[in-house]
């Protein structure tokens, strides 16, 4: 394989490269993982630009081991575009499933694969056949309005 072809990280051709608007957010976000009723973890995504899910554990931010994920499978991605509303530029996450061989779903709907898709507080994402979810919010969330 070529890895001059694309962007590289450890050596390994990623599936992505981060637009030019990306940018680290300044609003704090979290995904809480539950698995059915039981919370599993809380991860802290607002320390960089993007992050990685799949089952290549070298280079994914978060590897999922669940074998019907894809090594590289979706990228939560934090673009500063203006709002349509006010122009103001904003920083918000966005997902996007890198042609994953099972999926990544959004809110329980299968997205459409090399697409970005807005994310808001109290959405929430599962990957493949996982049955895990993760939950976006904010820190010190009391609510999702």
């Amino acid at each position: 394989k070529d890895e001059h072809a694309g962007n590289t990280y450890k050596g390994v051709v990623l599936k992505f490269s981060e637009p030019p608007e990306a940018r680290a957010p300044n609003t704090q976000w979290r995904l809480y993982v539950f698995k059915g009723e039981e919370q599993l973890d809380i991860l802290h995504i607002s320390k960089q630009s993007a992050y990685l899910f799949g089952r290549h554990e070298e280079i994914a931010d978060v590897p999922i081991t669940h074998p019907s994920l894809s090594l590289q499978h979706a990228v939560l991605q934090y673009r500063a575009l203006p709002q349509k509303e006010t122009g103001k530029v904003s920083c918000q996450p966005y997902l996007m499933d890198l042609e994953s061989t099972n999926g990544t779903f959004l809110n329980g709907v299968q997205i459409d694969a090399a697409r970005y898709y807005q994310l808001k507080k109290g959405d929430v994402i599962k990957f493949g056949a996982s049955t895990r979810e993760y939950v976006l919010l904010t820190a010190n969330t009391t609510s999702l309005k």
